[in-house]
């Protein structure tokens, strides 16, 4: 009897590859979520960092804008994107590398899972003739 993480395989393995691409664009999504909720502390350590204006001078939330804003092209004063442009960079590159995470592990998966069917399927073929069953 295969286990569970099999099953599991064989299933995804089975499954059409524009599921699999919805996976990876829904992750990919998610991602981006997370880094807009993190690019505060992302923009803080990057100013902590030395990079801006500041040069690791300012803390709280002054650090943060400081250190989006370096990320984001400079201030919107100077022609750059401000804090907008690094948040969207800091969501950009969570959503890049969410997606490239999961695209990785969705072909692993699914060449795994294929393996493990045919495997499954090559088994069932197999049969013993009734002559060979011995019960002593």
């Amino acid at each position: 009897m295969a286990t569970r993480l099999v099953q599991a395989k064989e299933w995804y393995a089975r499954r059409h590859s524009a599921w699999k691409v919805l996976l990876v664009v829904g992750i990919a999504a998610g991602a981006a979520g997370v880094g807009i909720v993190a690019a505060p502390a992302v923009g803080a350590a990057v100013s902590a960092a030395g990079f801006g204006v500041a040069g690791g001078t300012l803390s709280g939330a002054a650090a943060s804008s400081a250190g989006l804003a370096a990320l984001g092209g400079g201030s919107l004063a100077a022609g750059g994107l401000g804090v907008a442009g690094g948040t969207a960079v800091v969501a950009a590159a969570a959503s890049v590398t969410g997606a490239a995470a999961t695209a990785v592990a969705s072909l692993s998966i699914s060449r795994q899972g294929a393996k493990l069917a045919a495997l499954g399927s090559r088994a069932r073929e197999q049969t013993v003739p009734p002559d060979d069953i011995s019960f002593e």
